[in-house]
C-alpha cells in the first residue's frame, strides 16, 4: 500500500492515529495519582517526587527537534515506529522500585512522547490536507482518552495487580498495539534523499518569525498548565484532604471533559475570524476550575473538574491547530511544530517544576493558584498574538513570510 492509496482510504490513517495517540498522556496521568505512595515506599523527598513529573516534559521539548532529524534519516513512518518502540521500553524500564531505572524510564518515556508528538501534526497536513484542523481534534480527543485512562486506572490497576509497579509497566502494552497496528498498516518507505533534502531542513526564517514564537509561547504556556495538573493535581487534592483514589478520579473525569471541547473547539473556531474568541472562551473556563478546584469549597470539586476539563481540553487542540492552521504546507507544519513544541515544552516544563519546589516549602493553596493562574494570563496573552488569522509561507525566493491581517 503506498501512500496516495492510503489517502483513498482516510479513515484508515485516522484509525491509526486514534491508536498512537491514546499511547502520548498514559506515560504521564498514570503516574500522578500513585505519587504518594512511590514517594513514601522509596522514602523519596518531594523535589525528588517532583523531578518524575518534570523530566518527561523537559523532553518532550528536548527531543522534539530530533524527530525532523529523524525523519530525514528514516522516513516520518519509520520514525514513528521507532518512537513507539521506545516508548515500550521506556515504560517497561519504569516499571520497577530501582530509583535510577525509575528515572531513566521516565526521561526515556518522555523522550519517546517528544518524537511521536512532534510528527504527527505534519503527517495529518500530509494525509489529510483539507480537514487537517478538524482531523487534529480528532487526535487531541484521542490524546485526552489517553490521559483520562492513564489517570482513572492508575490506582485501579495497581491494587488489581498489588504492585504498583506492574500497574505503571502494564501500559506498555497499548505502546506496543500501537506499534504493530502502525508497522502493519502504515507504508514504511525509505526516505527520499532529494525530497527530504528540499523539504525536509528546519528553515531558518522559522526562529525569526514573531508568529512562530507566538505560536510556540501559546504552546509552551498552555502546556505547562496541562503538566502542573497531569503530575500535581492528585497531589494538591491529597492536601486538601481527599484520598488517592478519589483524587485520582477527579483528575480522570476532568481530563474525560476535555474529550468534548478537544473535538468541538476547531469546529467552533471555523465559524468566527480567527481563533481568539475561542481561545479566550476556553482559557476563561481553565481559570475558573483552577479556582474551583484549589479555593472554593470541596463541595464544588467536581464542578471545578469539569470546567478545568473543558477548558484545558480545547486550548490544547487549538494549540496543535494553529501549528496546522499558520503554516501553508505540510513542510512548514512539521518545521513549526518541531519548534513549538521543542521550546514550548521546555518552557512547560517550568510549571511541574515550580509547584513541586513550592510544596517542599509551603501547602498555600492561594500561592499555588496564584502560580498557576500566571500560566494562564501568559497563555492568553500569546492567544491574542497568535490567533489572528495569518499563514507562514514560502516566496519564490525561498524565503519565510507571513500573509494576512
Amino acid at each position: 500500500m503506498t501512500t496516495t492509496s492510503l489517502r483513498r482510504h482516510p479513515l484508515l490513517f485516522v484509525g491509526l492515529m486514534i491508536l498512537v495517540a491514546l499511547n502520548l498522556r498514559p506515560a504521564l496521568s498514570s503516574l500522578a495519582p500513585l505519587l504518594i505512595r512511590i514517594q513514601q515506599e522509596l522514602d523519596l523527598s518531594a523535589s525528588s517526587i517532583g523531578a518524575l513529573t518534570t523530566l518527561p516534559v523537559l523532553c518532550l521539548g528536548l527531543f522534539a527537534p530530533l524527530a525532523l532529524r529523524l525523519s530525514r534519516q528514516v522516513g516520518p513512518e519509520r520514525a514513528m515506529s521507532l518512537g513507539l518502540l521506545l516508548l515500550a521500553c521506556a515504560l517497561v524500564l519504569r516499571a520497577n522500585g530501582h530509583v535510577p531505572l525509575l528515572y531513566l524510564g521516565t526521561l526515556l518515556a518522555g523522550a519517546a512522547i517528544g518524537i511521536v508528538g512532534t510528527l504527527l501534526p505534519g503527517l495529518v497536513k500530509r494525509e489529510l490536507p483539507q480537514g487537517a484542523d478538524v482531523v487534529t481534534g480528532v487526535y487531541t480527543m484521542a490524546l485526552c482518552l489517553g490521559g483520562a485512562l492513564g489517570a482513572g486506572l492508575s490506582v485501579p490497576l495497581s491494587d488489581w495487580l498489588n504492585d504498583w509497579r506492574l500497574g505503571l509497566g502494564s501500559w506498555a502494552l497499548l505502546a506496543l498495539l500501537a506499534l504493530v497496528a502502525w508497522r502493519l498498516a502504515m507504508p514504511q518507505p525509505s526516505p527520499e534523499t532529494k525530497a527530504h533534502a528540499k523539504t525536509g531542513q528546519g528553515n531558518p526564517g522559522l526562529l525569526r518569525s514573531a508568529l512562530a514564537w507566538q505560536v510556540t509561547g501559546y504552546m509552551g504556556c498552555q502546556s505547562s498548565l496541562a503538566y502542573i495538573v497531569f503530575g500535581w493535581l492528585p497531589v494538591l487534592l491529597q492536601r486538601r484532604g481527599l484520598d488517592e483514589g478519589e483524587a485520582g478520579w477527579l483528575l480522570a473525569t476532568s481530563i474525560t471533559c476535555q474529550l468534548a471541547t478537544a473535538l468541538g473547539a476547531p469546529w467552533i473556531a471555523r465559524l468566527g475570524r480567527d481563533q481568539r474568541p475561542t481561545i479566550l472562551l476556553l482559557m476563561g473556563l481553565t481559570a475558573a476550575g483552577i479556582v474551583l478546584l484549589l479555593l472554593a469549597p470541596l463541595s464544588w470539586r467536581w464542578w471545578g473538574a469539569l470546567l478545568l476539563g473543558l477548558g484545558q481540553g480545547g486550548c490544547f487542540s487549538m494549540a496543535l491547530t494553529l501549528i496546522v492552521l499558520r503554516t501553508g504546507t505540510s513542510a512548514l507544519a512539521g518545521q513549526l511544530s518541531s519548534m513549538a513544541q521543542g521550546f514550548g515544552y521546555v518552557l512547560a516544563a517550568t510549571g511541574p517544576l515550580m509547584v513541586g519546589v513550592l510544596l517542599e516549602y509551603t501547602q498555600d493553596m492561594t500561592l499555588l493558584t496564584s502560580v498557576l493562574l500566571t500560566y494562564v494570563a501568559l497563555a492568553t496573552t500569546f492567544a491574542l498574538l497568535a490567533g489572528r488569522r495569518r499563514k507562514l509561507e514560502v516566496d519564490a525566493q525561498g524565503q519565510l513570510v507571513t500573509l494576512g491581517h
